[in-house]
C-alpha cells in the first residue's frame, strides 16, 4: 500500500504535469485578460459600454414589450408602421447602393487625381458630419422644393428623400476607403499595368479585392444611418404615410399621439434591421479580408 501510494504521489510530484490541471485551466482559459489596459480598463470599457448604450436600449425593449408579444407584434405589423419600415429600408438601400458607387469614386479622385480646389473639396466631405441635418433639409427643400429656383421638384417624393439620405450618409463611404487607398501598394498595380493590363481589369483584379472589405463596411455604416435619419428628410420628405413617411417620422407621430408602446416597437424593429445588417456585412468584409490575405 505504501509503495502504491508513494507511486501515485510521485506521479503528480514537481516535474510531472497533473492530468487534472490541464482540464481545470482550458475550462477557465476564456476568462483570462489579455491586453495593454488590463481589468481595470476592460471594466471601465464595458461599464461606459453599458450605461451609454446598452442601458437605453434595454429600457426601449421593455418598453415595446409592456402590452406583451401579442401588443409588441400588432405595433409593428400594423399597415401604416409596416409601410414606413418599407419605405425605410428601401430607401436605405437605394442610398447606400449610390454612395457605395460615388463614394468610391470620390475617394479614389480625393487619393489619386490632383486638381485645384482639392483641399476644399476634402473638406467639404465632413462637411454632413458637423452640419445640423434639419439645416440640409431646409436647403434641400429651398433648392427642389415647390419654389425650386432650378424647376426641379422632389419634395414629397421618394428621390427627394433618396437626395438628402445621399448627403448625410456619402462621407461614412468616402472615410472608410480614403484611408485603404493611400495605404495601396501602387507598385503592384504599376506592375500589371506594365504586363499589358488594362485599367479597368488592374482595378477589378488588384485594387477593388483590397478595397472591398471598406466598401462593405462604409456601405453597411451608410444603410444604418440613413434607415434611422430623422432631421434630413422631416422637410423634403413632407411625411406623407404609406408614400414617403420614414419610419422615424411614423415614430414621432406616435410619440405625438400618446402611444409610447408603439413607438417602442417599431424602433425596436428598426434596431434590429439595423443591427443585422451590420453583423452580416461585418462578416462578409472579414471574409473578403481573410481572403485578400491569404491571395497574397
Amino acid at each position: 500500500m505504501t509503495e502504491s501510494s508513494n507511486a501515485g504521489t510521485a506521479q503528480t510530484g514537481p516535474g510531472v504535469s497533473d492530468p487534472a490541471r490541464p482540464a481545470r485551466g482550458r475550462h477557465w482559459s476564456w476568462l483570462r485578460v489579455t491586453g495593454s489596459v488590463g481589468p481595470l480598463g476592460i471594466a471601465t470599457a464595458v461599464l461606459w459600454l453599458s450605461i451609454i448604450v446598452l442601458l437605453p436600449l434595454a429600457a426601449l425593449t421593455v418598453t415595446s414589450f409592456e402590452d406583451g408579444w401579442s401588443g409588441f407584434y400588432d405595433a409593428v405589423t400594423a399597415p401604416a408602421a409596416l409601410d414606413s419600415l418599407r419605405i425605410t429600408v428601401l430607401v436605405s438601400v437605394v442610398v447606400a447602393v449610390i454612395n457605395v458607387v460615388m463614394g468610391t469614386l470620390i475617394a479614389w479622385v480625393l487619393v489619386r487625381d490632383e486638381f485645384p480646389g482639392k483641399s476644399v473639396v476634402n473638406a467639404l466631405i465632413d462637411l454632413p458630419f458637423a452640419l445640423p441635418t434639419i439645416v440640409a433639409s431646409i436647403v434641400l427643400l429651398s433648392l427642389y422644393g415647390p419654389q425650386s429656383p432650378i424647376d426641379i421638384h422632389l419634395n414629397a417624393t421618394q428621390p427627394g428623400l433618396v437626395v438628402a439620405l445621399a448627403f448625410v450618409t456619402l462621407p461614412f463611404v468616402v472615410r472608410s476607403v480614403q484611408p485603404v487607398l493611400i495605404e495601396a501598394d501602387r507598385e503592384v498595380e504599376q506592375a500589371a499595368l506594365s504586363l499589358g493590363a488594362n485599367n479597368w481589369t488592374t482595378f477589378r483584379s488588384i485594387v477593388l479585392p483590397a478595397l472591398t472589405p471598406a466598401i462593405i463596411s462604409g456601405g453597411g455604416l451608410a444603410f444604418a444611418r440613413a434607415i434611422g435619419e430623422y432631421g434630413s428628410v422631416v422637410l423634403i420628405g413632407g411625411a406623407i404615410p404609406r408614400k414617403t413617411e420614414m419610419a422615424s417620422q411614423y415614430i414621432q407621430k406616435q410619440i405625438e399621439i400618446d402611444r409610447p408602446v408603439n413607438a417602442a416597437a417599431v424602433s425596436v424593429a428598426l434596431l434590429a434591421i439595423s443591427f443585422a445588417t451590420l453583423l452580416v456585412l461585418r462578416l462578409l468584409a472579414e471574409r473578403s479580408a481573410r481572403k485578400e490575405q491569404a491571395a497574397r
